[in-house]
């Protein structure tokens, strides 16, 4: 029986994914062979040596400490595209927000409460403040045309937007795809910030993108340019931004990941974290997760790892041995030379690494020993 911790309200639909004649689920529980996690951190949080996966509900995984877990021999997880669609949907309603004001607008119009009948008369003489641009034929600049920045693409540019998108990491294919569609797609993020009416950010949080809105940036901007960041919100400088707020080199910023200094600023719409909060977006997400890690509990397979690398394997086998490793071109032979050496004969062997970590699996006819193989974590599965 696999045991399953869950440290947030994780979804009864995900959940159900998991066979109960093989998996137990709680949120307090010894001994856990994995961890459903969404927004819960831990980063204080010590693992038992038994957990060999945690799988976060999600696509951001600023909550685990990955390096960390995958010296351990711990397999992180994340959801890629399970909540794009939710997102994608908030980041819409963001453009509209940042022109037309609407939010300091449902404020304003709360106020006239107990003005009777001159309330239409105050409601024509006040609208004028709240006015704002409409987003047809503007320019949309994407930073990241991952899974959510593409569908923000598709709708930004189904309402009439122009599209340029950056991302560095996008394949040939993907590239071709997205000029036929008439998106200007670019290396160099200066023509993001040059050419935009309005900018919205998908990408992770890492030493490489930390501030990547700045004064610098910022001053390479058109004036009035309207920023969105439903990613999250040490992407943005924020000392940088609140001074492009109140020059007007910037008309509005709309945020899902608000501190305290933007919380009340008359340019900033403040949102908590609604991105991925939807009931379809959570059931995906714990869909995913739940799948993820059931596939590598029963059969090694790894899908959408953030710490080792993803490896595809048959389900069919009669002795699967997978082994965790610092990444080493020769490991997949020392270990089939093992097997070979223990009497087992070897079916299959596959292997992959990534950023420094491996993750080699042999399939035998039986098992074999490898206590004098230098591996992270060994797992034989049946």
């Amino acid at each position: 029986m696999y045991k399953i911790l869950t440290l947030n309200k994780i979804s009864k639909i995900g959940l159900s994914v998991l066979d109960t004649e093989k998996y137990t689920c709680a949120d307090e529980i010894a001994a856990p062979d994995a961890v459903l996690v969404r927004s819960a951190s831990m980063h204080e949080m010590k693992l038992d040596e038994n957990t060999v996966a945690v799988a976060r509900a999600g696509a951001g995984v600023n909550n685990i400490p990955l390096a960390d877990y995958a010296d351990a021999g711990v397999v992180v997880f994340n959801t890629p595209g399970a909540n794009a669609n939710a997102v994608k949907e908030l980041v819409i309603c963001a453009l509209l927000l940042a022109s037309r004001k609407v939010a300091a607008a449902v404020d304003w119009a709360k106020g006239l409460k107990g003005e009777g009948e001159n309330v239409p008369k105050l409601v024509e003489k006040g609208k004028s403040q709240f006015a704002g641009p409409e987003i047809m034929c503007k320019t949309l600049g994407v930073v990241g045309m991952g899974a959510i920045g593409a569908l923000v693409a598709d709708s930004a540019a189904a309402l009439g937007m122009k599209i340029i998108g950056f991302d560095p990491f996008l394949s040939e294919a993907k590239i071709n795809e997205f000029k036929a569609k008439g998106y200007a797609i670019t290396a160099n993020l200066d023509d993001i910030w040059t050419g935009s009416d309005y900018i919205t950010l998908h990408l992770p949080l890492n030493d490489g993108t930390r501030g990547i809105i700045n004064a610098e940036s910022i001053e390479k901007m058109k004036g009035g340019v309207r920023i969105v960041n439903m990613a999250r919100g040490e992407l943005c400088d924020s000392a940088d931004l609140l001074a492009a707020l109140d020059s007007g080199k910037v008309a509005a910023y709309v945020t899902d990941f608000p501190n305290e200094a933007q919380v009340d600023h008359s340019g900033v719409t403040a949102i908590p974290h609604l991105g991925a909060s939807t009931p379809e977006s959570e059931d995906n997400c714990a869909v995913m997760a739940a799948s993820e890690v059931s596939n590598y509990l029963e059969k090694g397979i790894i899908l959408h790892s953030v710490n080792y690398p993803d490896l595809d394997l048959p389900e069919a086998f009669a002795v699967r041995t997978c082994f965790l490793h610092d990444e080493d071109e020769g490991f997949a032979e020392k270990a089939a030379q093992a097997a070979t050496a223990g009497g087992a004969q070897v079916e299959n062997t596959y292997t992959a690494a990534k950023k420094g970590k491996g993750y080699t699996v042999i399939d035998t006819d039986k098992e074999f020993d490898t206590s004098a193989i230098n591996a992270i974590r060994v797992r034989i599965l049946k």
